[in-house]
């Protein structure tokens, strides 16, 4: 009975977003019909818009999670100050940026040629892999298989690095003789992303930036799957994972291979940061958010599996931004702000009929 209760749920969802939804009128007013776009069949370019920003959405989030994935979901190292190593990517991306580019804040697109962009992310990402590296050997390695201890040295460490971004970032912003730090502050694609691509279909134009966002989260991906399953180094990462104590009788310098999954864990989410605050923008806070997505996108996915991260990445974003578009406006505006409920009702329904997430497996 549960089984099918969630079924109907789920097919109702489906036939409300394709046929059932009603645009909103611009006079205001409306029913339990009225949404920001109308149904699919009525409105299929606002429908394929929602679709796109929800696949590139998943990109970016696959990026970040697919960090905290291979840490905690591989690794079983509870590592709360993810979040933080994404704001702090973020942050350190955008002082060379507007060191190279000489503007404010709000950096024009036209003013960044794929170099201002690309040496950032070389330089942040770097930064953010010493940062886990110390991070790891310092605190965590005495402390395997410690998770409480572990939770409480990174939330620590978490809190450090929120403090300091606050009070040293960005650097540039003063008022009068006090210093800002820890604003809002946009990191800009290369100027030739800032176009819309004729996607010829319903007569849709798409921006091309979040395409490549997307691209790249499909590279990461793979790149990923290849590294974890198709070398001597991934193998290894699963082995110790399944059997720490028979990897390490065979020779094998576990320590070693686990550092190496932790640096490319706090690299990832480095590079998450600077491809969607690129879309977006970096802010203090924005560590929890980042943080709560990556468990999100564990939780659900499962622990332990490169695809359960970007099954959970998927699920997740559509079900977050497909919510906030297509839940009941009734010309008030009443329904949207609560689309982030769902988020937790689809973690509740996966742990209910999948304790493990969808391509957990046993520990």
């Amino acid at each position: 009975m549960p089984k099918i209760v969630v079924a109907l749920a789920v097919l109702f969802a489906i036939l409300y977003v394709a046929v059932i939804a009603e645009q909103s009128p611009a006079t205001g007013g409306g029913g339990w019909r009225t949404t920001t776009f109308g149904s699919a069949i009525n409105d299929p370019g606002s429908f394929l818009r929602v679709l796109l920003d929800s696949i590139t959405f998943a990109g970016a989030l696959f990026i970040v999670a697919s960090g905290f994935a291979l840490i905690f979901g591989l690794m079983r190292v509870v590592n709360m100050a993810h979040g933080s190593f994404y704001l702090l990517g973020g942050y350190i991306a955008y002082e060379i940026q507007q060191t190279m580019t000489g503007q404010g804040f709000s950096i024009p697109s036209s003013e960044v040629n794929t170099w201002d962009w690309l040496v950032p992310l070389l330089v942040a990402v770097p930064c953010i892999a010493v940062v886990g590296f110390v991070t790891q050997q310092a605190f965590l390695r005495w402390n395997q298989g410690q998770e409480l201890r572990q939770a409480l040295i990174t939330i620590a460490i978490a809190v450090i690095i929120a403090d300091q971004i606050i009070a040293h970032f960005p650097r540039s912003v003063s008022t009068g003789a006090q210093r800002l730090g820890g604003n809002a502050v946009d990191l800009t694609w290369p100027g030739w992303t800032d176009r819309l691509v004729d996607l010829h279909v319903w007569g849709v134009y798409y921006s091309l930036a979040r395409l490549v966002m997307l691209a790249i989260g499909l590279a990461i991906g793979i790149g990923l799957w290849l590294w974890l399953y198709r070398t001597k180094t991934g193998m290894v990462i699963r082995a110790g994972v399944d059997d720490q104590k028979m990897t390490a009788a065979l020779g094998i310098n576990i320590q070693r291979t686990f550092a190496i999954s932790f640096v490319v864990g706090s690299a990832l989410a480095g590079l998450g940061s600077v491809v969607w605050a690129s879309q977006g923008n970096i802010a203090s806070g924005q560590d929890a958010q980042w943080l709560l997505n990556s468990l999100v996108v564990v939780i659900v996915g499962g622990m332990g599996s490169i695809f359960g991260a970007a099954a959970g990445a998927i699920l997740y974003a559509f079900v977050l931004d497909f919510s906030g578009s297509y839940l009941p406006t009734a010309g008030a505006d009443c329904c949207t702000q609560y689309s982030p409920i769902f988020t937790f009702i689809l973690i509740a329904l996966v742990l209910a009929f999948r304790p493990r997430g969808l391509f957990g497996r046993d520990g």
